[in-house]
């Protein structure tokens, strides 16, 4: 062999050598990914769509929507709806001046009162509105909510309106568990304060607070204490002392001319209350919470 052949082999043989290398040390190495690349798995990430859903009202006026061609009473349930993103639908379903018997069984409520002191229902058959809700077709579904508020009238001592304690719990009850039962959930409120000053401080006026506690622990439902979030927001809003003009000033313009019942502004507050009260107590509705 001459030495240029000699020369060019060696060449060769060494360009070999560092190919080998190369690939060996090049395959040792991860491969590392592009951070400006999408993948699609990150491209289907993120927030699910809500599904639509219904949050269904019952109580009585100062959560009812105002009689045609009325500005007051307007009660809190027609000014919740703003409140919610566009996956909701309201449906307000309080009526004015019902307990909780006679909202779910309207006249069926006589006037006679049993051996226990309660008003003799006869017959045993729910009102249309409730019949409605639990339809399967027109009425609560899964995902669903109910809320519901009662209180103000089933102190009443005559029937049809009046309520006992044990009778009261019982019906709150039988509401939520019809709920649960279409996959929707209840959640109580204890009723709406009226102004009611004691010197310079708004205080509690209503009955059933109690009741309605016992109830939501029985059933295992969240309750919102409406009554001491309402008169907290008159004490922030310095509505006493009063001395009993419920018609003018700052009183007049959240009040009917009755001290219990809303104008449309009072009702707006007092939907504000209930819905911080959903975020607060992270009830799982405050996910569609605006």
């Amino acid at each position: 062999m001459n030495l240029r052949s000699a020369f060019v082999r060696a060449a060769l043989m060494t360009g070999a050598a560092l190919v080998f290398s190369t690939v060996t040390v090049n395959a040792a190495i991860p491969a590392v990914a592009n951070p400006c690349a999408s993948s699609p798995a990150a491209a289907s990430t993120g927030p699910a769509a809500q599904a639509p859903i219904t949050v269904w009202l019952a109580g009585d006026s100062t959560m009812a929507a105002p009689s045609s061609g009325a500005t007051c009473p307007v009660g809190w349930g027609h000014q919740v709806a703003p409140y919610f993103n566009a996956n909701v639908t309201v449906r307000n379903n309080a009526v004015a001046g019902r307990s909780i018997q006679t909202w779910l069984y309207e006249r069926n409520v006589t006037g006679t009162k049993n051996a226990a002191g309660e008003c003799v229902i006869n017959p045993v058959s729910y009102a249309s509105r409730w019949q409605s809700m639990l339809d399967a077709t027109t009425g609560m579904k899964a995902g669903d909510y109910l809320l519901i508020q009662f209180g103000i009238n089933d102190g009443d001592p005559n029937c049809p309106r009046h309520v006992g304690s044990a009778r009261y719990r019982e019906l709150l009850g039988v509401m939520a568990n019809a709920a649960k039962a279409r996959g929707a959930h209840p959640v109580f409120l204890t009723p709406v304060a009226a102004i009611t000053c004691s010197g310079g401080t708004a205080v509690g006026n209503r009955g059933f607070i109690s009741e309605t506690n016992a109830a939501a622990v029985a059933n295992q439902v969240p309750v919102i204490d409406l009554h001491r979030l309402s008169y907290t927001l008159y004490n922030t809003l310095r509505f006493c002392p009063n001395n009993g003009d419920y018609g003018s000033g700052p009183v007049g313009a959240f009040f009917c001319n009755d001290h219990t019942h809303f104008e449309a502004a009072g009702a707006r507050q007092i939907a504000g209350v209930v819905t911080k009260a959903v975020r607060d107590q992270q009830i799982p509705l405050s996910a569609y919470l605006k």
